[in-house]
């Protein structure tokens, strides 16, 4: 039986509100998810479902107020700096945005060899692992004395994946990674990522609110509304025949080429937000 890498259950998270009597608001209830070794999780969601919060919590970088984040079985939701320090070996994350993920300041060569130095790895072996993590992600060799404004924001967010890849992580937080990119460049970051995965066996929990994305890349997928997960499963199911009205709604969001067939899908979307819109105001109303 394969062991779970991480497992997800009831996490709930929430900030607290200003003045002395506000209390907090809850951003995540009760979410469950588990991620097997060498499988992509998909979550996806618009904007302030909750997905970026989820995969902050994973990280350390967002409040834990009830619930569990086990990581190869041992609980990290509330771990310490130092522990945190030494789960990055293991654990690492590929932002948003690749023009301000990287040091301006800095050229690539440090960049990279940054968290190898953290864990206290030789001068020479980093040296080497640099020049590996370039050809790995498709950069030249001469990027080493380069600075990040010398690159394109698809090269840029390549160098975030090299830097991601540095320790050989199990698991990589993806929030977002390629949402900033043109669509040719896109298609290409996405292929690295699936090429990597084949090639080391890594996991991705990978953030889109894009579905037509996390159907090219995903295994499993978890579909958040309002920090609750309402539809969740294999990738061909979930994203080829979804049961929820939220989640047929996410994929009559893809564009289509033809002004009819566009116009239709419009309709359906309208449709299905008016359901949506009926339905929360009955639970809303509900004794």
């Amino acid at each position: 039986m394969t062991e779970t890498l991480l497992e997800v259950d009831d996490l709930v998270v929430a900030y607290p509100r200003k003045g002395l009597r506000a209390g907090a608001t809850e951003i995540l209830h009760r979410v469950s998810l588990a991620i097997e070794p060498g499988r992509t999780m998909g979550l996806v969601g618009e904007s302030g479902s909750g997905k970026t919060t989820l995969g902050r919590a994973i990280l350390g970088l967002a409040p834990v107020t009830g619930g569990s984040i086990r990581f190869q079985g041992r609980d990290i939701a509330h771990a310490s700096r130092r522990e945190r320090i030494a789960l990055a070996r293991d654990l690492q994350v590929v932002f948003q945005d690749p023009y301000t993920s990287l040091n301006p300041s800095m050229e690539i060569g440090r960049i990279l060899a940054e968290p190898l130095e953290n864990q206290r790895i030789g001068a020479a072996e980093s040296r080497a692992r640099v020049r590996e993590l370039l050809d790995r992600v498709g950069l030249p060799s001469d990027a080493i004395s380069r600075q990040p404004r010398e690159f394109s924001g698809g090269q840029r967010q390549r160098v975030a994946i090299a830097r991601a890849l540095a320790l050989r992580p199990k698991l990589i937080v993806c929030d977002e990674p390629v949402s900033a990119l043109d669509l040719t460049t896109q298609a290409r970051v996405l292929d690295l990522f699936l090429e990597i995965q084949q090639d080391t066996g890594v996991s991705y929990l990978f953030i889109s609110h894009d579905l037509d994305v996390i159907r090219h890349i995903s295994h499993d997928v978890a579909v958040l509304l309002h920090g609750d997960i309402v539809e969740q499963g294999p990738s061909l199911q979930v994203t080829g025949q979804p049961q929820h009205p939220y989640t047929q709604r996410l994929l009559l969001a893809s564009p289509l080429p033809e002004p009819d067939a566009q116009a239709q899908r419009r309709a359906e979307r309208r449709r299905l937000r008016e359901e949506e819109r009926i339905e929360g105001a009955e639970r809303r109303t509900a004794p």
